[in-house]
């Protein structure tokens, strides 16, 4: 097991890689006020621009100081800040938190890093983050990171988390191997709640290649279940097959849902998947604007 410190350590390299990551939330929508600047005009703290008046501004809108250095009158306008909620889950699950004898690290162990990197890049610009399933509510700054890295590498007690009382963008990792009904099922409800969402699905890289040939005994991390096989590699293009029907299967879920899907292998160097999943978290607000 990778020490959490290392994993975190991890992430923040990568997020420092990445520009900031900006949501682009409509202030309508905006969950709460006074949090991510948003570069335009609004209601917030920090300073924005100086406009001059207008005749339905009130006079007590206007900034005396600077219109004294002017023939005009200027009103002094903050800037628009919203803040969003990004919950995040890790699954639990034997088989996710497996590796083969090959890998440096489990598939969650991949994931959480990915899921780590998102959370410094969203409270970076003020925005709020927690894990979907903690029971903690989700906030903002370090201390948001700190039970975030902890809440991911507890999980949820193998069980599927109900969707969050209010919206919120999800993303939700995991190797998705069971059957797309039973994912159906678990994805549902929070679909329903919330429109936004990534799935973020990571495999080992055995997983992809099936490099197993002769005499092999395979076996489900967390269960009794077991199978023999003779002559390993005549099952390689069938497994290949199934494998690829799987994902696919998975992509056309998440478009049903209108959720992204991102994917990642544990041996690839995690930047791209970061980048993706950055991107795939930008991309709600961009289609709504």
């Amino acid at each position: 097991m990778i020490p959490l410190a290392q994993l975190r350590a991890e992430a923040e390299a990568l997020a420092a890689e990445l520009d900031a990551t900006a949501l682009n939330a409509r202030a309508a929508e905006a969950r709460e006020i006074g949090s991510a600047r948003r570069r335009k005009s609004g209601t917030g703290e920090q300073f924005w621009q100086y406009r001059r008046h207008a005749d339905e501004d009130a006079a007590d809108r206007v900034d005396w100081r600077r219109s004294a250095r002017s023939d005009d009158l200027f009103v002094r306008e903050s800037e628009l800040e919203t803040s969003r909620t990004v919950l995040f889950w890790c699954d639990d699950d034997p088989g996710f938190r497996w590796k083969a004898a090959t890998d440096t690290r489990t598939k969650a162990e991949a994931a959480q890093v990915l899921l780590l990197t998102a959370g410094l890049l969203i409270t970076g610009e003020g925005e709020r983050c927690g894990a979907l399933g903690s029971g903690r509510k989700p906030g903002v700054g370090k201390r948001a990171i700190d039970r975030l890295t902890e809440d991911l590498a507890l999980g949820t007690n193998k069980t599927f988390p109900e969707p969050p009382r209010k919206g919120a963008t999800l993303v939700i990792a995991s190797d998705f191997y069971d059957p797309i009904p039973e994912w159906q099922t678990r994805l549902g409800p929070l679909a329903r709640v919330c429109s936004e969402g990534v799935l973020l699905a990571v495999s080992s890289p055995v997983e992809i290649s099936f490099p197993f040939e002769g005499r092999v005994r395979l076996s489900r991390p967390g269960s009794a279940f077991h199978r023999l096989i003779g002559r390993a590699e005549t099952f390689k293009t069938q497994y290949t097959e199934r494998f690829n029907a799987q994902r696919a299967a998975l992509a056309e879920m998440a478009q049903r849902m209108h959720w992204r899907l991102v994917t990642h292998v544990t041996d690839a160097a995690p930047l791209k998947a970061a980048s993706e999943l950055k991107i795939a978290l930008e991309s709600f607000g961009a289609r709504r604007t």
